[in-house]
């Protein structure tokens, strides 16, 4: 039941949201501020002493991508509650150089008493139970993964937020699928994983949903925070005649958009899907981004933070959000897409929403589905 109670109340929220969570970086050195393990107010008064804390993955805050709207989040969330945001202020983050500084940049910031601490990423999911069993009185929460105890129970003091990916990854490529010239698209992957998946088949479906003839490369780059690897890839990829690539790669899908806007330069016709939070500027001033599967960290952190300034931390429960709570999607700017391209992404969205189309997020579900369309 609780839930329940906290979806619905993500939905009824997240549009008033999706609008006004955007704003810039702030690196401000300060002082350590600790909580004290506020119970925060009830309403919409804000506690001055509340604090909260994330830990990036090892593309860091300013990634473009994953880690930065996780903060824009926070910082929206320190905004509206006139809390101060930076580094070691009321509302922080401590960034990860390597997969060894999980561990201690949490219990960093659980032994300064923060209120709530987020660990940002799937891989930080071992790091947060040793954190959150060492440490029963603290709430942590995770994006992008489920963390359970060894006997399959969720964790009482994590809160757990997922999405579906693979839902917006088929509109991105329904939109792939329709607007390539050259019938080859491209997805450059970060590190394998689940959470990649749901990225990678989700698009592939989409594609050839539409285009059944279209041909597809995959490439994974081992790395979130590698932005050569990430322009090497394309670089092939638009070599072998794609002239379309989705990159969920974090920073290293920074390279990409390197990648196209030097062959736009050159005369290339080429475009990138963007990933995670809307990267039409990145794509600038060359117009390389043709749209961005735009997945809403900032909202679900920021509604997260505000339930545990509330007294209602949200630990022990799995959130799972996908197109039906508008947490997944195509970014709003669509001036590159034809009026083709949107009606159908339209259609298909509401055919998924419905249920009438599963996007597949497996390998599995990936052969199934083109089963059904008689590949």
């Amino acid at each position: 039941m609780k839930r329940f109670a906290f979806t619905m109340v993500f939905v009824l929220i997240v549009s008033t949201l999706l609008a006004a969570c955007g704003s810039g970086g702030n690196n401000d050195g300060g002082s350590a501020n600790g909580g004290g393990n506020s119970e925060g107010t009830e309403g919409n008064g804000a506690s001055k002493d509340f604090t909260v804390g994330m830990v990036t993955d090892t593309g860091g805050v300013n990634d473009k991508s994953f880690n930065q709207s996780a903060w824009e989040g926070l910082q929206k969330f320190a905004e509206d509650n006139s809390l101060s945001a930076g580094k070691g202020k009321a509302v922080t983050y401590l960034e990860s150089q390597a997969n060894a500084d999980y561990l201690p940049n949490l219990n960093k910031l659980v032994r300064k008493d923060y209120d709530l601490v987020f660990g940002i990423g799937y891989k930080m999911a071992d790091a947060i139970k040793k954190v959150a069993q060492q440490n029963p009185e603290a709430n942590l929460a995770i994006v992008d993964s489920v963390v359970k105890t060894d006997d399959g129970q969720l964790v009482k003091n994590v809160a757990s937020i997922t999405f579906k990916e693979q839902q917006g990854s088929f509109l991105v490529g329904v939109a792939a699928g329709i607007m390539t010239d050259t019938n080859k698209v491209g997805f450059v992957g970060g590190v394998e994983s689940a959470v990649i998946s749901r990225f990678e088949y989700g698009f592939r479906a989409g594609v050839k949903a539409v285009n059944p003839d279209a041909e597809i490369f995959v490439q994974y780059a081992a790395s979130f925070a590698d932005a050569a690897k990430g322009s090497q890839i394309a670089s092939t990829m638009y070599s072998k005649g794609a002239d379309i690539i989705f990159a969920a790669a974090g920073a290293t899908g920074n390279g990409v958009f390197t990648e196209a806007k030097n062959r736009s330069r050159s005369g290339d016709k080429v475009w990138v899907i963007g990933v995670d939070r809307d990267q039409y500027k990145q794509g600038l001033p060359e117009n390389v981004t043709l749209t961005s599967m735009v997945k809403h960290v900032d909202t679900a952190v920021y509604k997260v933070a505000e339930q545990t300034m509330n007294g209602e931390f949200p630990g022990g429960e799995h959130v799972l959000l996908g197109l039906k709570e508008n947490a997944v999607g195509p970014s709003e700017h669509k001036k590159n897409l034809s009026e083709e391209a949107l009606a159908k992404m339209k259609e298909y969205k509401q055919k998924i929403i419905n249920g009438d189309i599963t996007a597949p997020g497996t390998k599995e579900e990936f052969k199934k589905y083109m089963e059904n369309l008689g590949q």
